[in-house]
């Protein structure tokens, strides 16, 4: 790297990246606004669109670890680097019609939650920790890859000083915009990350035309779908299919406390399955080319000698520092700081949404229920603030654990090996087998992850599960399929022979009792006959409870809506996305004009909403 030049201190590349720096807290912070308790802070108030959390997804899916991990392997083993990314479609049914209803109904607000009231407060305590582990490890991951693509562009920098400084940045915005600021940034910033990657793609294009195309400069080999079934070592088919496909695909959806705050900031379940749809089969498979274009393109430029040094002579980069090269080759200046500025965007669009996450499970399942139980909503959204500069700060302390790593996909691959397994296991059956009782819960979590950590000590236990695969490497993807194998073992035997739990215990947990979870969500029995959308005027009255709002007769029959049934009400411009909104309950109808919605003033400014401007309603249930 040293032999090509490097970006000046003052070159219009570090204004432009700086600028950006400063864009995204501002724009951030400025969503503080909106934050009136815990609930915005961790939900956003429960009121968001489909495509705002579709788009927030991928900005949080395609993390800084992306661009550079992904062309990485794309420029080591070929087109089948995309394998990772296009395995999610097969999770669909089970987390659309069992897992989003049973947590958004239960009104659970993290996963440890879930796990007391589906099985202990023990069981609560052990999922905390493991879940913890999981996020701070995702945590120092990006931190350690944007160090790698910062120690790339600056040499003289360390990956510490750069990590510090980015860590702190969007620990700001998340301090003061909650998930409301997590959510806007990633939708700005994952537009910025698909241009950024289509751009290379189409420059990339551009260079190899002259010198043959990319086609043309890749071996057959490389041009494959998928990798060798067990080989090579490093990226194999078997291996990504148990790591990857369903050890982490699974935590990211079932576990992933980040990611499962936006899906519970939707307005409603059915917001939450569009917008799952929408990342899965629309947005995933293009952040898959644009991650990964670059490793394609820079093995295509390496292979028709196009990497030459200062000297004039041709020389083959590393595969870890691919990225930042091929960028920098590609763009001109200006441009290639708008690259490098996606680059910090997909960083920061994984951390806050890492961040916000350990706030709301330290605090939800942490400082509430073992410190302190009775405090005010203003107090724990303080300590919620705390939590979430320290959660960065701990990000930093962690970073050199991944450094020993050959590449930074096979140290992903290695920490979800290790952590996922054992709480992924004890999800799915507990989601979706009613016999899986609090004792199954308990030895799949102990057992799962102490036979984990006894296979790094003997990896000899992992050969059975292995598929031909030899053990360099410690079996780093390998361990996924043992780990699955031996949680799911422990937790089924042990539920077999041990008393199930009532069925009490079970309303509203478990996949074949989600009407139960409805009817508590609601209130009520739900009313599901679809109804119009209709525009009003808003008009204060005083003598009506705050979360109550009534109609005209007219239009309640308009809405298909019965006195006590959940509504939508929204700014009419549907670019706010839900920001400016609010879920209330049909009152008694009123007598007056039918454009009329009377309102109290205090829901109007729990939805942001502007007395002067009209609403539009929806019946939700």
């Amino acid at each position: 790297m040293g032999e090509l030049p490097l970006i000046n201190s003052i070159s219009i590349d570090t204004i432009i990246i700086v600028a950006y720096f400063v864009i995204i807290v501002l724009f951030g912070s400025f969503f503080g606004r909106f934050i009136k308790g815990t609930k915005d802070f961790f939900f956003a108030g429960q009121k968001l669109s489909w495509w705002l959390i579709g788009m927030s997804c991928v900005a949080t899916t395609v993390g800084s670890y992306s661009f550079i991990k992904y062309s990485e392997a794309a420029y080591k083993y070929g087109f089948s680097s995309s394998m990772s990314y296009l395995n999610d479609w097969f999770w669909m049914p089970l987390w659309m019609f069992g897992w989003l209803p049973i947590i958004y109904f239960s009104r659970v607000a993290s996963i440890p939650e879930y796990f007391e009231r589906r099985f202990s407060r023990n069981t609560r305590a052990l999922a905390t920790g493991i879940l913890l582990l999981y996020l701070t490890g995702y945590i120092r991951i990006n931190i350690y890859t944007l160090g790698v693509a910062a120690h790339s562009l600056f040499p003289q920098i360390d990956i510490y000083s750069a990590s510090i400084i980015i860590a702190i940045l969007a620990a700001i915005y998340v301090t003061y915009g909650g998930q409301t600021a997590v959510i806007m940034t990633d939708l700005l910033q994952g537009i910025l990350l698909l241009i950024a990657g289509f751009v290379l793609l189409f420059l990339g294009l551009k260079f190899l035309a002259p010198h043959g195309g990319l086609l043309a400069n890749l071996s057959p080999s490389f041009k494959t779908a998928f990798s060798g079934f067990n080989k090579p070592e490093e990226f194999h088919f078997v291996g990504i299919f148990w790591q990857d496909g369903m050890a982490n695909t699974a935590a990211f959806y079932f576990m992933n406390q980040g990611l499962i705050l936006r899906f519970l900031s939707a307005k409603s379940v059915h917001d939450g399955r569009k917008a799952f749809i929408f990342v899965v089969l629309i947005l995933m498979p293009l952040a898959a080319i644009a991650v990964a274009n670059v490793g394609w393109i820079g093995k295509a430029m390496s292979n028709a000698g196009l990497f030459i040094n200062s000297e004039g002579e041709p020389f083959q980069p590393g595969s870890k520092e691919i990225f930042v090269i091929v960028s920098r080759m590609l763009c001109k200046p200006g441009l290639f700081g708008i690259i490098i500025a996606a680059l910090t965007a997909a960083l920061m669009s994984t951390i806050d949404t890492l961040i916000n996450a350990v706030s709301v499970i330290s605090v939800n399942d942490i400082y509430k229920p073992y410190i302190k139980a009775d405090a005010p909503d203003s107090h724990y959204l303080k300590v919620a603030r705390i939590v979430s500069v320290a959660a960065a700060l701990i990000g930093i302390l962690l970073v050199p654990i991944y450094a020993s790593f050959k590449t930074i996909y096979a140290a992903h691959a290695a920490f979800t090996a290790i952590i996922t397994p054992p709480l992924v296991t004890a999800i799915l059956l507990g989601a979706f087998w009613r016999l899986y009782n609090t004792i199954a819960a308990i030895s799949t979590l102990l057992g799962g992850s102490i036979l984990i950590f006894l296979s790094l000590i003997l990896p000899q236990l992992i050969q059975p599960f292995a598929h031909g695969v030899s053990d360099a490497g410690n079996y780093k993807y390998m361990r996924a399929f043992f780990g699955l194998f031996a949680s799911g073992a422990i937790g089924v035997i042990v539920a077999l022979l041990t008393k199930p739990q009532p069925e009490s215990v079970l309303k509203g947990l478990v996949y074949t009792s989600i009407n139960d979870a409805i009817r508590k969500f609601k209130g009520g029995i739900p009313n599901e006959t679809p109804g119009k959308k209709v525009r009003l005027k808003p008009q204060y009255i005083d003598s009506i409870n705050e979360d109550s709002v009534r109609i005209s007769q007219d239009v309640m029959q308009q809405l298909n809506a019965l006195p006590d049934d959940l509504l939508y009400i929204a700014d009419p411009a549907w670019w706010y996305g839900g920001l400016r909104a609010a879920n209330v309950r049909a009152g008694v109808p009123h007598s007056q004009d039918n454009s009329i919605i009377l309102i109290s003033k205090e829901t109007m400014q729990r939805g942001s909403l502007k007395l002067e401007r009209d609403v539009t309603i929806v019946k939700i249930m």
